[in-house]
């Protein structure tokens, strides 16, 4: 049986932890973990497979040339899976330059060095190497009430996040048609499931209800996401992996959209049945509605139809199936909640500040 070995940037946040621990369960991959353990990365998430054989986690960030060419060297991976990047609009709006450090320059310095080890390859390892870049659907801006993002929708993005992500969108499609680096690039839409950072809205809005704290919902909740469990995003990178053309462009997206109102609204009734002894029922009580985000975009929605039909991925979760397993994990993780909650980030709103001082 022949074993693959991936290094994986950003392998101890929320999509790249669950992605590293989905190929943990094969004995196929290997995997060199690379993460900076920012606030949003986390060895908790990794604690299960702290002891594997196959996966090697290095401390470090995809910024360090020196680092990044040495673990290419030394572990000699048949790609490299780019998750790192800071990720949260609000904080983007707080503090833009980390986002322009991170997921631009840094992207830079990590596919130099992959395009670099890739030369280097013999004819038969290089033709099969990939470099697949995890991205987001705010690169392509705000929609109207109708229509869907595209792979050939212009790109507008109204934050620093997102338009740092579009920058890096960007080198990644011009190190595939200037020097033909065997890129992949996905743009997902809104990710949710067991693991992610109690800022995002669904784990901090349980996690809210739980302790009977105000549900925070920016304007009057009008603004629409598509949601994907963060599960059936792994298998799409997986596929895209396995059977995507170089240079290519992936939507994925779970075909659920939703207003944050009616995801509080869902979560809420969830707790009301999953805790029912809970003094805070019903939970939709505690529903406070706060000034919108600067920039908010109105509506994402992706139109997944490409990588359906070229490579055969469809979402295994619906919203409702994918909701209720989320919840239930917080539920049952709550030392897990704990832990990241260290003291760093109390759930306090972030992005107020348009001037970022």
């Amino acid at each position: 049986m022949t074993t693959q070995t991936w290094l994986v940037t950003g392998g101890a946040g929320f999509i790249g932890g669950n992605f590293v621990l989905r190929q943990m369960q094969k004995e196929t991959i290997q995997i060199v973990n690379l993460d900076a353990l920012t606030y949003a990365g986390n060895l908790d998430t990794l604690d299960c497979i702290k002891d594997h054989p196959g996966h090697v986690f290095v401390l470090g960030d995809i910024g360090d040339r020196c680092l990044v060419d040495y673990l290419l060297n030394r572990y000699e991976p048949d790609a490299v899976v780019n998750f790192a990047a800071e990720s949260h609009v609000d904080r983007s709006i707080d503090a833009p330059e980390t986002f322009i450090q991170t997921n631009v320059l840094g992207t830079f310095q990590l596919l130099d060095a992959a395009r670099h080890y890739w030369k280097s390859l013999p004819e038969d390892r290089a033709n099969k190497f990939r470099f697949l870049h995890v991205s987001t659907d705010e690169v392509y801006g705000s929609l109207g009430e109708t229509g869907k993002f595209t792979e050939t929708t212009r790109y507008q993005p109204n934050s620093p996040y997102s338009a740092s992500k579009a920058g890096s969108d960007h080198l990644v499609r011009a190190y595939y048609h200037t020097f033909g680096l065997p890129v992949l690039t996905t743009n997902c839409s809104n990710n949710y499931g067991p693991y992610q950072f109690p800022e995002k809205l669904i784990p901090l809005i349980i996690h809210n209800a739980v302790n009977g704290k105000p549900l925070p919902i920016y304007g009057k909740g009008t603004n629409i996401r598509d949601w994907l469990f963060v599960e059936d995003h792994c298998r799409a990178i997986e596929f895209a992996l396995e059977k995507g053309v170089p240079g290519e462009v992936y939507n994925v997206g779970g075909n659920n959209e939703k207003t944050n109102l009616q995801v509080v609204h869902t979560i809420c009734d969830l707790l009301d049945e999953l805790l029912p002894d809970s003094p805070h029922r019903p939970h939709r009580n505690l529903i406070t509605y706060v000034a919108d985000r600067p920039g908010h975009d109105q509506r994402y929605a992706i139109d997944a139809t490409k990588i359906s039909q070229q490579l055969g991925w469809e979402p295994l979760e619906t919203f409702e199936t994918g909701l209720r397993k989320t919840v239930q994990w917080y539920l049952h993780n709550q030392e897990w909640v704990d832990r990241v909650m260290d003291g760093s980030y109390l759930g306090e709103r972030l992005g107020l500040d348009e001037g970022g001082n």
